[in-house]
């Protein structure tokens, strides 16, 4: 297993950075508090923090008090970089960089393409020159042509492995073509070992890994380069989308819910989180933060690996759907099952290196003895279901005793709480618990309607959500529950395999919070 990485050296927020809320936040208690982040936390606001998120305008940062807000926000995943200030005021969203000393948008630049500091103090972001793309490859000549078609010039360096090729010629032709170096396995080490091989190549700041299969859309760089304004970034990663033509069924529930697409919505990666890893199909890391890189002994999961050691590290990791990706999706039934089942048995090794980062499911006991009761479809168990629930409430408004409305604010506290919880179950009944729940429904009926309404009303759930991904290519609602539970059922399958080849429970035990959703931090005043 691969050292732990080193932590960040600084994490002060330079001058002139911005913030902006996530759009899930929710104010509460009137201006008091913020509900959300990841995980869901309430974070009291004190009159100066209240004061600088006033008019729901980004948060500059301009002194210690505003950049310990800041730092507080993003820490939280309640708020997202929203670029720098740059001179005469402009702003610049992430910061649209070109090699060769060229005028970006919003400021002026250094003859080696990196944007220029301003008179304020705040430093540039690294540019593409700061950059070596890695590309680990095993036979796929054409994917690989396509991919270095699609990347921008100006980069600091170009390193293609070849992991044991058939025709490592052909595939040296086409990487030198592009100009670009290349490694070479004589017999096929598997990707993590690609990777890292490349990695100790590098001798930029910041390295790219980047699958064969996948084509970088136009401007994909630009966004990722700017997390690192940030100094206490470690990764970056950008969105995951289906590469054109979507042929299908299969392909068009991939297009919308494949396992690499994390969603439209910028987030700070934390295990137990709603992005709790980053696929490394593409990922900008900062090479000090790599160390070593990924763990050579894992043939899957490798890169939620990096992704826990690095965030244990004290690394902020960041998912920037900005910048977009395209990657060329399974689309035959057999390999696309396979590949979920494969995804599944990478749980065991990841709970086992990791205890408590990957659970399937993180409950409080409270709502995990609602979800259990309402399962039993009975009076007198939904009746004791709603003491449990109305005593939690009754708890937690004794813990908000600060806010004005602590009743009312602990009530709604409580109904969201349970809705997730309700969320989860209904989802692990049919996805990491299948086959004893398989079991318990052939002994009850009652069970069995409970888990058939819990299949059909999660996934018709699920398909709703993401009702605005791609509606063109988009499945109907039953072909979008049927793919969506074979896709449950395959990773289930893997779970379990991978649990019993490794003899353990762990990837199979659900874990309670770390802390309940009230305040889990100080509030920020004023001095």
């Amino acid at each position: 297993m691969n050292e732990a990485p080193t932590g960040p050296a600084a994490t002060r927020l330079p001058r002139g950075f911005r913030v902006a809320l996530d759009r899930r936040v929710r104010w509460f208690d009137g201006d008091a508090a913020l509900l959300g982040g990841a995980p869901p936390r309430l974070m009291h606001l004190g009159p100066a923090a209240r004061a600088l998120l006033a008019g729901g305008s980004p948060l500059t940062v301009a002194d210690p008090t505003s950049a310990a807000l800041a730092r507080r926000l993003l820490d939280a995943g309640l708020a997202h970089p929203a670029g720098l200030v740059q001179p005469g005021g402009a702003h610049q969203p992430g910061g649209a960089h070109q090699a060769g000393g060229a005028q970006s948008a919003g400021g002026a630049q250094s003859a080696g393409g990196r944007p220029a500091a301003d008179a304020g103090g705040a430093p540039g972001g690294p540019a593409p020159a700061d950059v070596t793309v890695v590309i680990p490859v095993k036979d796929r000549v054409p994917a690989l042509t396509r991919l270095l078609a699609a990347l921008p010039s100006g980069l600091g360096g170009l390193v293609v492995v070849d992991d044991g090729s058939a025709d490592a010629a052909a595939l040296a032709r086409a990487a030198q073509r592009a100009g670009a170096r290349v490694l070479r396995h004589e017999r096929s080490r598997g990707p993590a070992a690609a990777r890292n091989a490349g990695l100790a190549a590098a001798t930029t700041d910041l390295v790219a890994f980047l699958d064969s299969d996948v084509v970088p859309q136009p401007g994909w760089l630009e966004p990722l380069l700017a997390c690192f304004v940030d100094p206490a970034v470690g990764l970056a990663a950008p969105r995951i989308v289906a590469l054109p033509p979507v042929r299908g069924w299969i392909a068009r529930y991939e297009a919308v819910r494949s396992s690499l697409d994390l969603g439209p919505d910028p987030a700070l990666v934390v295990p137990r989180s709603r992005v709790a890893y980053v696929p490394s199909a593409a990922m900008l890391v900062r090479r000090r933060a790599a160390g070593a890189g990924f763990d050579e002994a894992m043939q899957v999961a490798e890169d939620v690996d990096l992704v826990l050691r690095l965030h244990a590290a004290g690394w902020r990791l960041r998912y920037e759907p900005a910048a977009r990706v395209a990657h060329d999706h399974r689309s035959a039934f057999g390999a696309w099952w396979l590949r979920k089942a494969y995804y599944g048995t990478g749980a065991a090794p990841l709970a086992q290196r990791h205890v408590g980062a990957v659970p399937p499911m993180v409950l409080p006991p409270w709502s995990a003895a609602v979800c259990a009761l309402l399962l039993v479809q009975r009076r007198p168990a939904t009746a004791v279901a709603a003491v449990i629930g109305a005593v939690a409430t009754e708890r937690l408004s004794r813990k908000l005793g600060r806010l004005r409305r602590p009743r009312v604010c602990a009530a709604q506290l409580t109904g969201l709480g349970l809705a997730g919880a309700i969320g989860q179950s209904a989802s692990a009944l049919t996805r990491h618990y299948w086959p004893p729940v398989l079991l318990g429904c052939l002994f009850s009926a009652r069970f069995r309607r409970a888990v058939l309404a819990a299949a059909v009303a999660e996934g018709v759930w699920d398909w709703w959500a993401h009702r605005d991904l791609d509606p063109a290519a988009r499945p109907g609602p039953a072909g979008y529950v049927l793919a969506h539970r074979l896709d449950d059922l395959a990773y289930g399958a893997g779970l379990w395999w991978g649990a019993v080849r490794s003899r353990t429970t762990a990837p199979l035990r659900p874990t309670r919070p770390g802390s309940s959703p009230r305040d889990t931090g100080r509030a920020v005043r004023q001095g």
